[in-house]
């Protein structure tokens, strides 16, 4: 197991030894749709994926890629587009008409899903979760838990500590979590609905020697 600081500190490790963050959020978006198509028959579903602006959106963005050369997608983006980071934007341009874009909350209680089958995938948050979850976060929280589909977290389902498990406010509650690199501490009590993936980080074991 890991915690957040430990694989912040791993992440760094991998970028110093010439691992860009664009590789890294490739290689998660590929994970989180290989775990999802191995898991789940997509025939006559609709893939939706909630993003939002920090990287675990960018993943997510990734991932919407990958979907759509297979089966219909649907990207939701909640937040502001100008606080995508640059490896973000990037892949969110890349998929930008699958894109629907809500900013506030009542964008949000005006968008309906149809009568369909759904696989929802969570990446609105990650482990960049601390206290009361905002606007238009919180709403899109409760509209991905209010709706029956199977549901996947990428990463760790967003509104959960990724160290305690705490819920401190609202979380998405899925029927599987795709976690990178190593199991999250906060993830222990979800263990057996999580798959570990790797993203191309070094174990920690390989020192960096600074030139």
């Amino acid at each position: 197991m890991i915690t957040i600081k430990e694989m912040k500190v791993l992440e760094e490790q991998a970028i110093q030894q010439g691992l860009s963050i664009s590789e890294l959020m490739e290689n998660a978006g590929k994970a989180v749709y290989e775990t999802v198509s191995e898991k789940y028959d997509f025939d006559g579903k609709q893939i939706v994926i909630f993003c939002g602006q920090g990287n675990n959106g960018g993943d997510g963005f990734v991932a919407a890629r990958y979907f759509a050369e297979e089966t219909n997608v649907l990207v939701l983006f909640f937040g502001d587009k100008e606080k995508l980071s640059e490896e973000a934007e990037v892949n969110y341009n890349k998929i930008k008409d699958v894109v629907i874009e809500i900013r506030d909350k009542k964008e949000l209680e005006e968008f309906r899903f149809q009568d369909k089958d759904y696989i929802f995938i969570d990446a609105l948050l990650g482990t960049g979760v601390s206290g009361t979850i905002r606007e238009p976060f919180a709403s899109a929280i409760n509209l991905f838990n209010s709706v029956n589909a199977v549901k996947v977290a990428v990463d760790v389902p967003s509104g959960l500590d990724a160290d305690t498990g705490d819920v401190l406010d609202k979380a998405c509650v899925v029927n599987l979590i795709v976690c990178f690199h190593d199991l999250k501490k906060g993830l222990e009590k979800h263990e057996d609905k999580t798959v570990v993936v790797d993203i191309g980080i070094p174990d920690g074991s390989i020192k960096i020697e600074k030139v």
